[in-house]
C-alpha cells in the first residue's frame, strides 16, 4: 500500500495533484499543488482524477481551472471537478458503478487517474463490449461501447459536415456486426458513400437492383409517389381509396382461377382487403376499374378527376426512373417473401447487412420510399414476434423527421416515430446520423439513449444538445472544438461520459462517393472517356431501356434485356396471365374479350 492509497491491479503510483479545499453538491473544489502559480502537475479541463475518500475510491472529472493571488501575493492554482462514480473492490476484482455514496472530505487527497483504473471505468474487460477507437485522457486505453445497450435503447451520432461523422458510423456498425452477427443492420445510404466500408459482409441495393413494387406501398405512399411529394387532389384520392382494394380482389380471383378453374366467385368486391393490405394487384386492373367508373359518369367536372389520375399513374409508369416500382407492373407475382427477405438479410449467407443507396432514385418518392422501408421493418417486427433482430440506421434523419411538422413527409416522421417509441419491444432499433440536431423532431430524438457528438459550431444545434444530455453536461463544451474523427460520447451505450478518437480506417473502407477516387491527384482522369462515362451514367438515369411497343405493354424484366437473354420470365408470366384473362369466372364473359369490344376511354382519344 502506497502513500496515496490502494493501487488496483496492476497499477501504478500517480501523483499527487492537490487536496480538497470545499464540496458543493456533486461538485469539488481543489486547491491544486503550484509552483509560482503553475500546477506541479499538468492537468487541464476533461483529466480525469480519483479522491481517495476515506476506503472509497471515487472518480472526477476536471471541468475548471483558475488562478489567483492571495492578500500577500501568493499566486496558486486551483480546479474544480464534477463527480461521476466510485470504484470498489468485487471479490478482488476492481469493479465502476455510477453514483457516488462516499463523498470526499475537505483535505483528502487527488491524485490522476491511473490506466489501470482507466480500464476499469471503461470496462473494457467486460463481455459485449466492443472498442470503437481511444480515451483522449489516455491513446493506450481503448474506448469500449455498450453493444446490447447502444442497440436495444437507440442511438444517434451528431455532427458538422466534415468531421469524420460517417468514418464513426462505419467503425461503429463494424464493431456490432462483429460482436452480434445474428443482428442485421439496415442503413439508409444518402449519398452513396458506405458501399466500400463494409467489404463482402453488406449487399449493396442501388437503383439498378432494387425491387420495391407499387402494390407494397399503402395508399399515403402511393398517392405520394404518384403526386410527386406535392398535396394529393382529395376527389382523386378517395378514387383510390375505393379501387385499389377491388384491383387487390381482381388479382386474387385470377389466383384462384388458375389453381382451381371450378371455383366460382362474384366480380367486383374487395374479398376483404383494405386499401393498405400488403397484397399484389395489377396497375392495368386500376386503370381499368378508374376507367370504368370515370365512364358511368355523366358530370364533365368529375370525369375529370378520373382522367388527371389515370394521366398521373400512366406518366409515372413510363417514366425509367420509377421502374424499381412498376418493372413487371402488369403480370403480378407474389413476391413479398423474397423481398423482405433480400431488403433485410433475412437468409444466414454470411452478409447480415443491408446498405440501401438512395443516390440516384428520383427525388419526388425519396420520401416515399424511405417510408415504406421504415414501415416494413416494423411491421416485420411485429408479425415475427422480434424473432430476427434489425437495427434500422437512418442517415441525414433530419430529412426524414424533421422538427418542422410542415416540412418533408408526414407518414415517414410517424413510420421513424413509430420505430423509437416501439421498435425496441418488437427487435427493431433505431440508430440516427445527422448534422443538424436541431432540426430532428425532438420526440425521435429523446428516444435515443446513447449520443456521440462530433464537431458542432451551430448554437441551435449546441442548446439542442445540452438540453438532451443530462449527465457530464460540461464535456459539452469540448464540442466546438474538437478535432475531425474526434466524439463526445454519453448515455447507456457507453459505460462513461468520454472523450473518444475514432479508429482510423484504412483507405479503402473509409466512406466516399461511388465515383470518388476516380481522378489523379493532379486533377486529370484516371482513364479516357472519363466524362463521356460520366455523361452516359446521367443519360442511362433516365431513360427506358425498352422499345416503345413494350413499354406500352408494360415494363420487362430490365437486367434480362440488358444481359442479352433470349427467354424473358417477364414475358412468360405476362403470357400466363393474358390466359388467365381469357378465362371465364363465374360464368361471366371473358374479361380480354370484353376489353377488345369496349370503346377506348376518353382519355386515350385524344
Amino acid at each position: 500500500m502506497l502513500e496515496n492509497g490502494p493501487l488496483g491491479q496492476g497499477d501504478t503510483p500517480q501523483p499527487r495533484i492537490g487536496s480538497v479545499t470545499s464540496i458543493d453538491g456533486s461538485t469539488v473544489h481543489l486547491a491544486l499543488l503550484a509552483r509560482n502559480g503553475r500546477p506541479e502537475v499538468r492537468v487541464t479541463v476533461g483529466t480525469l482524477v480519483r479522491i481517495r475518500a476515506g476506503g472509497a475510491t471515487v472518480v472526477g472529472l476536471i471541468t475548471t481551472l483558475s488562478s489567483r493571488s492571495d492578500r500577500s501575493g501568493l499566486t496558486g492554482a486551483f480546479a474544480s471537478l464534477d463527480l461521476l462514480g466510485e470504484i470498489e473492490d468485487k471479490g478482488g476484482v476492481p469493479t465502476f458503478r455510477r453514483g457516488v455514496v462516499s463523498f470526499p472530505a475537505i483535505g483528502d487527497e487527488v491524485d490522476l487517474l491511473s490506466p489501470a483504473d482507466l480500464r476499469t471505468v471503461y470496462q473494457v474487460s467486460a463481455s459485449n463490449t466492443a472498442g470503437i477507437g481511444t480515451l483522449y485522457q489516455d491513446p493506450g486505453t481503448p474506448a469500449c461501447i455498450k453493444v446490447d445497450d447502444l442497440i436495444t435503447k437507440h442511438f444517434a451520432v451528431l455532427g458538422s459536415t466534415g468531421v469524420g461523422k460517417s468514418s464513426g458510423v462505419a467503425v461503429i456498425l463494424d464493431q456490432i456486426m462483429r460482436v452480434k452477427p445474428a443482428v442485421r443492420i439496415f442503413l439508409l445510404d444518402v449519398h452513396n458513400e458506405y458501399a466500400a466500408c463494409f467489404g463482402g459482409r453488406a449487399s449493396v441495393i442501388n437503383t439498378r437492383n432494387l425491387k420495391l413494387p407499387f402494390w407494397l406501398f399503402n395508399l399515403e405512399e402511393f398517392a405520394d409517389a404518384i403526386y410527386g411529394g406535392r398535396s394529393p387532389v382529395d376527389e382523386e384520392l378517395e378514387i383510390l381509396a375505393e379501387v385499389i382494394p377491388l384491383a387487390k380482389s381482381k388479382y386474387t380471383q385470377y389466383k384462384e382461377a388458375s389453381d382451381r378453374p371450378l371455383v366460382k366467385r362474384s366480380i367486383g368486391k374487395s374479398a376483404g382487403y383494405t386499401v393498405d393490405t400488403p397484397v399484389p394487384y395489377m396497375l392495368q386492373d386500376l386503370v381499368a376499374l378508374i376507367d370504368e367508373r370515370m365512364g358511368k359518369l355523366e358530370n364533365r367536372v368529375s370525369r375529370m378527376h378520373y382522367h388527371r389520375l389515370m394521366t398521373r399513374i400512366e406518366a409515372i409508369r413510363n417514366d425509367p426512373r420509377y421502374g424499381f416500382m412498376f418493372e413487371n407492373a402488369n403480370v403480378g407475382g407474389d413476391m413479398m417473401g423474397e423481398i423482405l427477405a433480400h431488403l433485410f438479410r433475412l437468409d444466414a449467407d454470411g452478409r447480415p447487412m443491408t446498405i440501401m443507396q438512395l443516390a440516384g432514385l428520383p427525388m419526388e418518392v425519396v420520401d416515399a420510399v424511405v417510408c415504406v422501408l421504415c414501415r416494413l421493418a416494423f411491421e416485420f417486427g411485429i408479425w415475427s414476434e422480434g424473432a430476427i433482430p434489425l437495427l434500422f440506421v437512418c442517415e441525414e434523419a433530419h430529412r426524414y423527421a424533421s422538427a418542422d411538422r410542415s416540412v418533408g413527409f408526414t407518414p415517414t416522421r410517424r413510420a421513424l416515430s413509430r420505430i423509437a417509441r416501439e421498435g425496441r419491444k418488437h427487435g427493431v432499433y433505431l440508430g440516427l446520423v445527422t448534422q443538424r440536431p436541431a432540426e430532428l423532431d425532438p420526440t425521435i430524438m429523446s428516444q435515443c439513449s446513447t449520443l456521440f457528438a462530433m464537431r458542432m459550431t451551430n448554437e441551435r444545434d449546441q442548446a439542442f444538445l445540452t438540453a438532451a444530455v443530462s449527465d457530464a453536461v460540461n464535456l459539452l463544451t469540448f464540442v466546438p472544438s474538437l478535432g475531425t474523427g474526434e466524439v463526445i460520447a454519453f448515455g447507456e451505450g457507453v459505460p462513461m461520459p468520454a472523450r473518444i478518437r475514432f479508429d482510423h480506417l484504412t483507405t479503402a473502407l473509409q466512406p466516399r462517393n461511388d465515383m470518388s477516387g476516380r481522378l489523379s491527384e493532379d486533377g486529370e482522369t484516371a482513364g479516357p472517356g472519363f466524362v463521356g462515362a460520366v455523361v452516359e451514367r446521367w443519360r442511362g438515369a433516365t431513360m427506358n431501356k425498352m422499345s416503345g411497343s413494350e413499354a406500352d405493354q408494360g415494363a420487362l424484366p430490365r437486367l434480362a434485356r440488358e444481359a442479352g437473354a433470349e427467354t424473358h420470365l417477364g414475358a412468360a408470366l405476362d403470357q400466363v396471365h393474358r390466359r388467365l384473362l381469357r378465362r371465364p369466372l363465374d360464368g361471366a364473359e371473358p374479361a380480354a374479350d370484353a376489353a377488345a369490344r369496349a370503346p377506348k376511354p376518353l382519355w386515350q382519344q385524344g
